[in-house]
């Protein structure tokens, strides 16, 4: 009780409200513009939250990350255009039904979807803490080490069909994060004599690089646009009663958001991929799938918003994040010095019960915003493309420049900016390499700090939780391994099939 109680204290600080306001609106403002997304927004005011309090500035970033779907289902039902990548699925059924004349019925329908599956993940959150709170402490730096390789391993291969390209891009963030003055030893690590690399490569830089000023320079480069959306008419709050006829789906997808939340390197595709699927088996009428029906709009919505809760339990519980965006708010924990994982739980429980309440709290605001502000949201959808690239330019400069005070990590994120561009323009991955810096770190501290308590290799998991996550290792990649002979055998015939046609010719 008294954890609960200073967790409601902590989010009734004045300052701590208005970071969740500012970063709730703004996240449903971001998402519901085509083209930036929470990535850009939390890479933008990432450099702006190290000057505040831990809780502060997390609270900012959780409502940017946690409010972003939200606005982003606008977009996807009006106008077939995604504001985040996760709302893809949401278009397939939304726009249908707008065109069918149902724009408020979708729209209603996808922000009562979304508030189920965010109240739904922050239960399942608050409901795993007591286990979290006994689990953590048993995991030392060895069990640490080897959650972060499956972290990594899961990262690389949630990639189907750019395994070698996520395995390769991860491996560079793993050697970018090697780069500048050994902690332990003092010494250069491949800064090839030139000092600006001593101080290694900063991991904000590269994000905002990435992220920021490669989605910056794409919308430069493409062609300028300004998406027209109608507004929308009727009530908006219609749509939590129609979901409650369908709570069995919503209640199914919720569940896949948690679970698939909860492990690194899946997150809200596969939880939407998931959840679409089974609702369009276990529907009476699945022919309509794709052409406006509503348990597919559900579907899609409930499990992408029940994610950010559950991707918070790697990252609070071991300090691992499960994907790019947990992975700049774990940058605001080392900044302030308080270190995810299982000493958070006995020393900072205060912290992790504020961040309980304030994603109940960002769903609630969420909620009520758009209720009466989708219209004006609609306008907002208007702004060209080219402008929003020069304004994102210009913050994400600003913002790496602000780190440091120099003009190095400026130059610096402006390569990766390019980099980033290049791999969009490939579609290629761009979250193995922040991730692959991210848990790399990690793997080499936890790493050092159980050399010298090994005698032997074997004694890596000769205690019960670092053996069962070496058994999950060895699991996963034996089934990937088992999918690939698959997928190989049954295109074999195929082409013995065609060689043999080819033969007869």
């Amino acid at each position: 009780m008294e954890n609960i109680l200073a967790g409601l204290e902590m989010l009734a600080r004045w300052d701590v409200f208005a970071a969740l306001l500012v970063g709730s609106i703004g996240g449903v403002i971001i998402g519901a513009i085509p083209g930036v997304g929470p990535a850009v927004a939390i890479a933008i005011m990432l450099p702006a939250t190290f000057g505040l309090e831990p809780i502060v500035g997390l609270t900012m970033l959780l409502g940017i990350y946690g409010s972003s779907m939200y606005g982003g289902a606008i977009p996807a039902v009006l106008i077939n255009t995604p504001g985040t990548a996760v709302n893809a699925l949401t278009s397939y059924d939304g726009y249908p039904m707008t065109e069918n004349g149902e724009a408020h019925r979708a729209v209603s329908l996808a922000y009562s979807a979304s508030f189920w599956g965010g109240i739904f993940g922050i239960g399942c959150l608050i409901l795993l803490s007591p286990v979290l709170a006994i689990v953590a402490p048993m995991f030392g730096s060895r069990e640490i080490f080897l959650a972060a390789l499956l972290g990594i391993i899961l990262v690389v291969l949630a990639h189907r069909g750019q395994i070698m390209a996520a395995g390769m891009l991860g491996m560079f963030g793993i050697f970018l994060q090697t780069i500048g003055l050994d902690a332990v030893t003092y010494t250069q690590r491949y800064t090839f004599d030139q000092t600006f690399l001593s101080s290694g490569v900063n991991l904000i830089v590269v994000v905002l690089g990435l992220f920021a000023i490669s989605q910056a320079f794409f919308l430069l480069t493409a062609p300028d646009s300004s998406p027209d959306a109608k507004p929308v008419s009727g009530k908006l709050g219609a749509g939590f009663k129609e979901l409650l006829k369908h709570k069995r789906v919503a209640t199914v997808a919720s569940t896949f958001g948690v679970f698939l939340g909860m492990v690194p390197g899946t997150g809200e595709f596969t939880a939407q991929f998931m959840s679409y699927t089974y609702a369009q088996k276990t529907s009476k009428d699945p022919d309509s799938f794709g052409k406006g029906a509503p348990e597919g709009l559900i579907a899609s919505e409930a499990a992408n918003n029940a994610v950010p809760a559950a991707a918070m339990i790697p990252l609070l519980a071991l300090g691992i994040p499960g994907e790019a965006l947990t992975a700049m708010m774990l940058s605001v924990f080392y900044v302030h010095n308080v270190i995810p994982g299982p000493q958070l739980f006995q020393n900072n429980i205060d912290l992790v019960y504020g961040l309980y309440f304030a994603l109940i709290a960002l769903n609630v605001i969420v909620l009520v915003f758009l209720l009466f502000s989708t219209n004006l949201l609609t306008k907002i959808i208007r702004i060209p493309t080219r402008f929003l690239g020069v304004m994102i330019l210009m913050l994400s400069f600003v913002g790496v420049y602000s780190l440091r005070n120099s003009l190095t990590d400026v130059i610096i994120s402006a390569v990766f900016g390019v980099l980033g561009l290049m791999l969009k323009r490939l579609n290629l991955p761009i979250v193995p390499i922040i991730l692959g810096m991210v848990l790399g770190g990690i793997m080499e501290t936890k790493l050092r700090s159980a050399l010298p308590r090994l005698n032997s290799p074997f004694d890596m998991i000769d205690r019960p939780i670092s053996f069962i996550i070496f058994v999950l290792i060895l699991l996963v990649i034996g089934l990937h391994i088992r999918t690939l002979v698959k997928e190989f055998k049954a295109h074999q015939p195929d082409e013995d099939h065609d060689l043999h046609d080819t033969q007869s010719r």
